[in-house]
């Protein structure tokens, strides 16, 4: 497989075969100077929503080289999407979790300021900590070769978590879009893998809390919002692993894997 490059949305709008495509910026300068990307060879770039081409290396430069396209496919959006809440955690656990929650195929991710959350997003850090997540994601999904990078949410509380409107309107089916949403617990008495995904939902909301569990209260508010409370097995997983596993799991149940 010819490797793959990730461009700004938009940049590949309107390319078609026989254009050409140059790849500068960071990128560029990591094919030319890194990956040693030389005329002739194989290429792929993809704009991180779907949108890929594939041709051959017209030329390079010092920080930049040009493709000849050859091909262009548009990879159209999972339904229904698969929506990571990951609890904000301490010791970089809960971006191990986005990194592998991205490599496994997430759709979005939305970070969550849970009750027991000892890591805390505030001020300046509520971007800084978005950006960092967002970072993290594009490059699980170069490492991935995804085609779609998953968007990474600003952080929601429990009670917008809860609302109504889903979990922000950033999903593409807007704030009515139709969502299934599913609470990692230990002791639930639904296991994920027995849990039937409804065929007529557009996203499904997997929620994943903090190191020291999800309150009862919080629990008591998103079951109150349609939430099931769904085990992975009789064992306990941090919230690094919980989130991936679960999303393994989803993918087999919707048999994309």
């Amino acid at each position: 497989m010819a490797s793959l490059h990730l461009v700004d949305p938009g940049t590949l709008d309107g390319v078609g075969v026989g254009d050409t495509v140059t790849l500068d910026g960071p990128e560029g300068r990591h094919a030319v100077s890194v990956a040693r990307v030389r005329v002739g060879e194989a290429l792929r770039i993809a704009d991180g929503r779907g949108t890929v081409v594939a041709g051959t290396v017209a030329s390079t430069g010092r920080d930049e080289l040009t493709l000849t396209v050859d091909a262009v496919t548009v990879e159209p959006a999972p339904r229904p999407a698969l929506v990571l809440v990951q609890a904000l955690a301490k010791g970089g656990r809960d971006e191990m979790a986005v990194q592998a929650a991205t490599e496994i195929g997430v759709d979005r991710i939305v970070p969550w300021a849970a009750t027991r959350s000892v890591s805390r997003w505030d001020g300046a850090k509520v971007e800084k900590g978005r950006a960092r997540w967002a970072a993290i994601a594009q490059e699980a999904a170069k490492q991935a070769v995804r085609s779609r990078v998953p968007e990474v949410d600003a952080p929601v509380t429990t009670a917008q978590l809860a609302s109504s409107s889903g979990v922000g309107p950033s999903s593409g089916v807007g704030q009515e879009a139709r969502r299934a949403l599913v609470v990692l617990d230990p002791v639930g008495a639904v296991r994920l893998s027995a849990w039937e995904p409804p065929a007529d939902v557009d996203e499904i909301v997997l929620v994943v809390g903090p190191e020291g569990g999800i309150d009862s209260a919080e629990f008591d508010r998103l079951e109150r919002a349609g939430a099931v409370r769904v085990r992975l097995g009789d064992t306990v997983l941090r919230t690094s692993t919980a989130g991936p596993a679960a999303l393994a799991v989803l993918q087999t149940r919707l048999g994309r894997w």
